[in-house]
């Protein structure tokens, strides 16, 4: 789901503000309901005073209640009297107007009081007969509710003042945890630590914020991968152009000193040649690893561009049989045949480079439905398995690995490593993969290269099988032609 972040500070707002309402509203209703019943210390005081005025009455007569009564109504500051069931008073007392025009006995003083009206009620106490009513306005001191004004007060306004800056604190800690984590993660890449990343200390969960250190830590992996590679390439580079200098520094003397001055000269073109190339290399291959370009603006035919770098390779290595079987024609659409190219001319040349003398080497190109196959298989010593992945890295020496200097011409250099990393990175430009793996077999040819191979004999082959996918057009090719060439 798209925007959980939001959806889920929405949720949390929504449900934080109905649960404040209705906090509110119950804390609201049960204080005011609470505060409503009459103390019952006053409670007490009021059913005494209607025994009181019942053991008068009935044991000393009704002018010693009449005495009674106007001293609890001194004492309380209040309205009281005596009645019987016909509203008649006695023992000097009146009835009250508004008592009168309502027609009513007084409430019990357990019932509930009504904390918004101005006038306090007459409360009642019956006598033993039933008939005979002790009635009293609640007095002043008695009335509950006497802290409703602060009660609503806080429940209006601190409560909500509380609540609210609970759920904001809540809603901040769920923001801010990820970002400060972020922030932190930030900081330490800024200092150097290469390896900061926010998603290892980020909490769990999958948001929007979430997502931002996925990102962050995409940047910072690819950051840090070229710095690394940066550093690498240039501790490489600066290791491999020492011996062309020294070489340049050696012939410089012999020809100050006049000695070999032709040789000398030769080695200095030499050197410095060899030292272009190596600088034209390491700068394509690290715009190529830095800006991960996506090279797709030509359009051409596959086939054509193996055939005119198999002849060239022919010219080169004329001591090696290159095999070919393409199809007649291979369209490609939005790639580069420049990077295309360049790949492919070193890896067939690898190929050449460590495959013995009058061996050879095989190219293969198929189809599936969407992408282009191109197979480079030869017959040298093949590549430690450990190290398969590592002849994609620069300067990394295939001819360390595979440890057949025998097979290459005195004449012709060894490289410096970067071929197969320029082509991997050429490859993946024009949106390519490349791979490879050992080709080892005790029974002859390999199952898939049998029909190129059936005039050769059965015998071990070893060697190694570059693999190159490429997407493609529509178009599939038309049917296969080989060709064998010396």
């Amino acid at each position: 789901m798209k925007n959980k972040l939001l959806w889920r500070l929405c949720a949390f707002i929504a449900v934080g503000t109905v649960l404040l309402f209705w906090a509110i509203a119950w804390l609201t209703n049960h204080t005011e309901t609470s505060m409503s019943f009459i103390d019952k210390a006053h409670q007490d005081t009021l059913y005494a005073y209607g025994e009181e005025a019942e053991r008068i009455y009935l044991q000393e007569g009704e002018q010693a209640l009449a005495a009674f009564l106007r001293e609890v109504k001194t004492k309380e500051d209040t309205w009281l009297a005596v009645v019987n069931s016909q509203m008649t008073t006695f023992a000097d007392t009146h009835m009250l107007d508004a008592f009168v025009d309502r027609f009513q006995i007084g409430r019990s003083p357990e019932w509930k009081i009504h904390l918004y009206f101005s006038e306090n009620p007459v409360m009642e106490v019956p006598f033993v007969d039933d008939n005979t009513h002790f009635l009293i306005q609640l007095p002043q001191r008695m009335r509950p509710g006497s802290l409703l004004l602060a009660t609503r007060l806080t429940l209006q306004i601190a409560l909500p003042l509380v609540i609210l800056s609970l759920l904001s604190f809540m809603l901040y800690r769920h923001v801010m945890t990820p970002l400060k984590q972020l922030e932190k993660a930030t900081k330490e890449f800024a200092n150097g630590n290469l390896e900061a990343r926010a998603m290892a200390a980020m909490p769990n969960r999958n948001d929007e914020l979430t997502r931002l250190a996925q990102t962050f830590d995409k940047m910072a992996q690819r950051t840090s991968s070229l710095i690394y590679n940066q550093r690498s390439l240039l501790a490489d580079l600066s290791h491999e152009l020492r011996t062309p200098l020294a070489r340049i520094d050696m012939a410089i003397d012999f020809v100050e000193q006049d000695i070999n001055r032709e040789q000398a000269l030769s080695r200095l073109r030499y050197e410095a040649s060899t030292m272009r190339e190596l600088v034209e290399d390491t700068l394509t291959f690290a715009w190529l690893n830095t800006e991960s370009p996506q090279l797709n603006s030509d359009d051409f035919d596959l086939v054509e561009l193996i055939s005119v770098i198999c002849e060239d390779a022919r010219f080169e290595y004329p001591d090696r049989t290159l095999y070919v079987d393409t199809p007649e024609c291979a369209s490609i659409e939005k790639s580069s045949q420049l990077a295309l190219g360049q790949a492919l001319e070193n890896i067939i040349r690898n190929a050449l480079r460590h495959t013995p003398e009058q061996s050879k080497v095989s190219l293969t190109l198929a189809s599936d439905y969407k992408n282009y196959i191109i197979t480079v298989t030869d017959e040298g010593t093949g590549v430690p398995e450990s190290m398969l992945d590592a002849i994609f890295e620069p300067f990394f020496r295939v001819d360390k690995a595979r440890a057949v200097k025998n097979y290459v011409h005195a004449a012709k250099r060894s490289g410096f490593g970067l071929g197969l990393a320029l082509a991997k990175r050429q490859i993946a430009a024009v949106g390519g993969e490349i791979s490879a793996v050992n080709r080892v077999h005790n029974d002859g040819l390999p199952t898939r290269d049998t029909a190129m191979y059936k005039d050769a004999p059965a015998t071990k082959q070893t060697g190694l099988i570059v693999t190159i996918t490429l997407p493609k057009s529509s178009q599939l090719p038309k049917p296969s032609r080989a060709a064998f060439a010396d």
